[in-house]
């Protein structure tokens, strides 16, 4: 007996039966085992699939997508430079300018007007040598009258001290008398006594000489006294008038100096400059005239940025190169007043000065501020003004953007920065001014 698979018997016995195929296979009936049904996670396994990409998508996203304030800009508008190793020389380059090592100079002591002009400016003058003559009337009338003042304080003293040698000299006097009377009256009692012994005296007569007697003796005691007071007295008051007598021809003769010093002659030998006068110009007291300048020795004053204030030291070496020498010297002088973010000092050379040079000529000097050492580098630029070197730019290595990274950098030179930390060797950064980027997080570079 052939057998017929269940679909082909189900068809039979449709046709047989009469009975339609869509009512068999609703029924079931036709059968010959039932089918699984699919479990929930493989039905919705590709749903899931898609959501774990995406998911893994955006993270991916928010991780390389650059966070803070970013700006677009073409590569050809920063400076790129490499980190590297090197030696760090500790200098600044300072231009200096110079000037005399010795100024002296004129001011008028007094004011006036100017009578002659015996010396042209840039001449050169010897000690003493008279360059202006001025003229003041009031100074002129003042000094007249001051003499006559102390010449008639002067007068007021020696008579003083006159009248103090006359009255030493009548208590001399008085007491040359006294002693006389005292003489006199003790021979003369003595010869009263003789008499009124032999009884033929008068005893009135001999009491009135010993009464006298006695004045005359109470008489030198008081002058005595008198003499030693006045005495006394006379040493301080004579002490004091010689002191006042001193002040007053020390007071004569300073008038008398201003009075000369409308005569201004050169005070040391040198050439002289800054003379700017015409006759008939009027002067103000204290006013500057002129000075003397040494005309062979020379010294260097230079300008410093005040970042190297606490850096620099009396003693520390510089250094000026030309012709292919170096001529070394040294700081001299500080002044510490900062002016427009710079502070001055004087540079004196050691030894040998350059020939030729002239005051007021400039030259450009090396001042040295530490010892050469190894050191991480990068080239001084203009971002360090915007940043304070407390943070930069530093490029990725495919050179497509540029992060903000904090660092700390140390000493500089006009060439190179020192690094002490947040850079390694190798590493590029932006080293072009930051005016447009100080609020920027991040740079993204795009190519030409």
């Amino acid at each position: 007996m052939e057998v017929v698979p269940s679909q082909e018997r189900a068809t039979i016995g449709d046709i047989e039966s009469g009975t339609s195929g869509r009512q068999r296979a609703a029924s079931g009936a036709g059968m010959d085992r039932a089918v699984a049904k699919r479990s929930w996670l493989r039905r919705h396994l590709g749903a899931l699939i898609l959501a774990v990409l995406v998911v893994l998508g955006i993270a991916w996203w928010l991780w390389s997508t650059p966070t803070g304030r970013s700006l677009t800009l073409n590569d050809s508008r920063i400076v790129v430079s490499p980190v590297t190793q090197g030696v760090f020389e500790d200098f600044v380059p300072i231009r200096s300018r110079v000037t005399p090592r010795r100024t002296v100079f004129l001011d008028a002591i007094e004011g006036g007007r100017v009578e002659r002009k015996l010396v042209e400016d840039g001449a050169l003058v010897e000690a003493g040598e008279l360059i202006v003559v001025l003229s003041n009337t009031s100074l002129q009338l003042s000094v007249t009258q001051n003499e006559a003042m102390v010449t008639e304080q002067l007068n007021n003293m020696r008579t003083i001290e006159l009248q103090l040698e006359q009255n030493r000299l009548q208590h001399k006097r008085n007491l040359v008398e006294l002693d006389y009377q005292i003489k006199r009256l003790e021979r003369q009692i003595a010869r009263f006594e003789s008499l009124d012994n032999a009884g033929v005296a008068i005893k009135s007569q001999l009491e009135d000489a010993q009464d006298e007697l006695q004045y005359f003796r109470n008489r030198r005691e008081v002058t005595l006294e008198s003499q030693a007071t006045d005495a006394r007295l006379q040493e301080t008051q004579l002490a004091f008038l010689q002191k006042t007598g001193g002040q007053l021809e020390e007071n004569l003769a300073f008038a008398r100096q201003n009075l000369d010093a409308l005569n201004v002659t050169a005070p040391v030998a040198g050439k002289l400059s800054g003379l700017d006068l015409e006759v008939g110009q009027s002067i103000q007291r204290g006013g500057r005239l002129g000075q003397v300048d040494d005309p062979q020795n020379f010294k260097l004053r230079a300008s410093v940025d005040e970042y190297y204030l606490r850096r620099v030291d009396l003693g520390q070496s510089a250094v000026y190169e030309t012709g292919g020498r170096r001529y070394p010297l040294s700081v001299s002088k500080i002044y510490p007043q900062v002016n427009n973010g710079q502070f001055e000092i004087d540079l004196q050379f050691q030894g040998e000065q350059p020939d030729g040079i002239r005051r007021g000529q400039t030259m450009q000097t090396r001042l040295t501020l530490g010892d050469a050492t190894d050191a991480r580098l990068i080239p001084n630029g203009a971002f360090y003004a915007d940043t304070g070197g407390q943070w930069i730019f530093v490029v990725n290595d495919a050179g497509t953007e540029a992060v903000r990274r904090s660092v700390r950098l140390g000493r500089r030179n006009s060439r190179y920065i020192e690094v002490l930390d947040g850079l390694e060797v190798g590493e590029e950064v932006v080293t072009s001014p930051y005016t447009n980027y100080r609020e920027v997080d991040r740079l993204n570079l795009t190519a030409n």
